[in-house]
């Protein structure tokens, strides 16, 4: 059995992480996405295409050649021409039936079991925004019959997850295809037009659409771990619901840990910092600053008072002392961000800052809720950033 993931697109909803790094290789956790898509396969398939495009350079340098005995191929997407355009580069190394997942979302490998009693199959979700997704209309026995983009009135809440089971025959069906209203090549589109797809209501299924999912992917797998602490903890310190604490990481008398907290390896927490509940600490980080629900990605250092609340950090950044990422609106209504030009509603009522790879921030700069800076650029001392720093 082959697998074909899509990793090829810009992923400009998650700016500015995915402006230095290729959004399958964000970490969620202490593994990264791609990943966590290719343990759900294992044991299951021989043989992963990954399609390609965007930074294709670090995905392939990364992964090589072979994954827990899985052999990976790389097809390009030299265009961005959509989805079914996407999986037209992988053509060429198709056998016949395959599985096909979004390289951007985390399934179930019992999900992804199931789709495999079906000669054409698809995962579908219930959400609480159909309006938000492509949703689906059935026939009699659960077969697809019609997939409705983003529809302003209520025809469905059943969601597609972008998980499927086909063979060569989508590819006849691709080459006949007409662009879309958004002049892309859909894969959506030739799906519908396969006869007797079979839709299967997944229980599990994590999008990573925005870069407050990326931060909400992470909390929910640090929920799901059951592990015991380990690693080096020095007296004085007051523990409550730590699942992970990575080699070589210590933490220095005076902390006060909620949880649940994940802390990499070869971090230095204290002293006297407070990680409140769903702080993500990556690898390598310096801290004594109060976080909750905030991921804090490699070698970052904050390592005086500071407050990183509902934000994601990136890489190699600094938080000067006296930072401040406000996350709430005094109105009580949903954070807004700006997304490619546009007002986007975060649907949280509590948002932080997402900050790019080498940042620098200047002592007390305050961050409004939902703000972005982009990597390599710098605050000064005591600035408000009241818009994206780009």
């Amino acid at each position: 059995m082959q697998a074909v993931i899509l990793a090829a697109g810009k992923s400009t909803r998650t700016y500015p992480i995915t402006i230095t790094t290729p959004k399958p290789l964000l970490k969620i956790l202490d593994k990264t996405l791609i990943e966590h898509s290719l343990d759900q396969l294992a044991g299951i398939v021989e043989e992963v295409i990954i399609v390609v495009g965007y930074k294709k350079e670090q995905i392939i340098d990364y992964l090589g050649e072979d994954y827990k005995g899985i052999k990976l191929k790389y097809a390009e997407q030299k265009q961005q021409r959509g989805t079914a355009h996407a999986l037209l580069a992988a053509q060429e190394f198709i056998d016949n039936k395959f599985l096909l997942l979004n390289g951007d979302d985390l399934y179930s490998k019992l999900d992804i079991e199931k789709l495999l009693e079906h000669d054409y199959g698809m995962l579908a979700k219930k959400t609480d925004n159909p309006s938000k997704f492509g949703v689906l209309l059935l026939e009699q026995e659960d077969y697809l019959k019609k997939i409705v983009e983003k529809p302003k009135e209520f025809v469905s809440d059943l969601a597609n997850i972008g998980c499927f089971i086909l063979d060569k025959e989508i590819f006849k069906v691709i080459e006949k295809l007409d662009k879309s209203e958004r002049g892309e090549y859909e894969l959506t589109d030739a799906v519908t037009l396969l006869d007797k797809v079979k839709v299967v209501e997944a229980h599990y299924w994590l999008p990573i659409a925005y870069w407050w999912n990326y931060l909400e992917a992470n909390v929910f797998m640090l929920n799901q771990l059951k592990r015991d602490i380990k690693g080096d903890i020095e007296k004085n310190v007051t523990v409550k619901g730590v699942l992970v604490l990575g080699e070589g990481s210590v933490i220095k008398s005076g902390t006060y840990i909620e949880g649940p907290v994940f802390i990499g390896k070869n971090c230095e927490i204290g002293p006297n910092a407070y990680l409140r509940k769903d702080t993500i600490i990556m690898d390598n980080v310096r801290t004594r600053a109060e976080i909750i629900d905030a991921v804090l990605m490699d070698n970052v250092t904050a390592k005086h008072e500071s407050y990183l609340g509902h934000s994601v950090v990136g890489e190699n950044v600094n938080i000067a002392y006296g930072t401040v990422t406000a996350d709430y609106r005094h109105d009580g209504k949903n954070n807004m961000t700006i997304i490619n030009g546009k007002k986007v509603d975060s649907g949280r009522r509590k948002l932080g800052a997402c900050i790019g790879d080498n940042v620098n921030t200047g002592i007390n700069t305050m961050i409004y809720p939902g703000r972005k800076i982009w990597p390599n650029k710098s605050t000064l001392p005591g600035d408000i950033v009241k818009k994206d720093v780009c």
